[in-house]
């Protein structure tokens, strides 16, 4: 267990964030993955191959990816223990790991999309939610802008934050990688389009797979924070979790999701549009239809606080680990 490595990777990253000096300079760990997945797409997914070879070809992709990632990250681990200090080696190892998280990041984009709506206006709100989401944003109305945002805000608060940290605390730095490249390629390949189908069919099920725990945790940590604050209902989030969230289509998404409307007093998801294309896809929750920026914030507190539950439920891991 790596469970005080985890929990200083997530205080250092609330706090410094991914310094943009840096994403300019080398990257982010994302993105050298996202070349590797790139390059895969290229080369092993072509239209003239069967369907199983399309798959096998994806499977093969994703077991390089998870074991490159796994590799590199004892590989950095070792290198650190033996030439420095073990203190010090544990501390640079936690911002390595901290660069894998996203807290501050997300925090600061879906705050960006409530500044925008309550200072420019709807089309500015339009172009923040639009760097966050993967729907089509050019027709939404103030309330579909705050439904893309909040959304956006509890899925990515489970497969940005609670997972990487997950397996950051079970598996070490290893683990984190081998999480975030499953997570990347998902994103890039694990859909259902004629071209990733099959391709992506490996991507889309290790991250089903590798996400499993911590979507359930998310809802946990989010049904607390709404216990804790004032205004809101975890009874409402409980209730409307274990109604809801197996009506996503995703077998994690709908957790968080759920959980955060229940505790909103609103309804999420509803009908909208990718690459113009229509999908009427169910409503979580039984509130209100029309949110506005004042529930993004709300939204945001509640994020914060659920933060706040993830980060004290490691430290009672740490305090048990050592005290047994």
């Amino acid at each position: 267990m790596s469970v005080g490595l985890a929990l200083l990777a997530a205080f250092i990253e609330s706090v410094v964030g991914y310094p943009n000096l840096v994403f300019r300079t080398i990257g982010h760990p994302v993105t050298w993955i996202a070349r590797v997945i790139t390059w895969g797409d290229k080369t092993w997914n072509s239209e003239e191959h069967s369907e199983l070879q399309q798959r096998v070809h994806g499977i093969v992709l994703m077991l390089v990816l998870i074991a490159g990632a796994a590799v590199i990250g004892v590989l950095i681990s070792r290198v650190l223990h033996l030439l420095l200090p073990a203190a010090l080696a544990f501390i640079v190892l936690a911002v390595v790991a901290s660069t894998l998280l996203a807290q501050r990041s997300l925090d600061t984009h879906v705050t960006a999309v409530a500044d925008a709506l309550e200072a420019r206006g709807l089309l500015a709100g339009r172009q923040a939610v639009a760097m966050i989401v993967g729907r089509d944003t050019n027709e939404l109305d103030e309330a579909g802008v705050s439904r893309a945002a909040i959304e956006s805000l509890a899925e990515s608060f489970s497969d940005g934050i609670v997972a990487p940290l997950f397996w950051l605390a079970v598996a070490g730095l290893p683990g984190a990688l081998a999480y975030k490249a499953i997570n990347t390629a998902d994103s890039m390949i694990g859909h259902k389009t004629q071209r990733y189908l099959h391709f992506g069919w490996a991507a889309a099920r290790s991250d089903d797979l590798a996400n499993l725990p911590a979507s359930r945790l998310s809802a946990l940590w989010l049904v607390l924070g709404a216990l804790w604050l004032p205004g809101l209902s975890a009874r409402r989030s409980l209730a409307t979790t274990l109604r809801d969230a197996r009506q996503h289509d995703s077998p994690n998404a709908g957790w968080p999701e759920a959980a955060m409307a229940g505790a909103l007093g609103i309804r999420l998801m509803g009908p909208r549009s990718y690459d113009g294309e229509k999908i009427d896809a169910p409503w979580m929750g039984d509130g209100r239809t029309r949110v506005a920026a004042s529930d993004i914030r709300s939204a945001l507190v509640l994020y914060r606080t659920a933060c706040g539950f993830q980060l004290a439920a490691l430290g009672v891991v740490l305090a048990l680990s050592v005290l047994i």
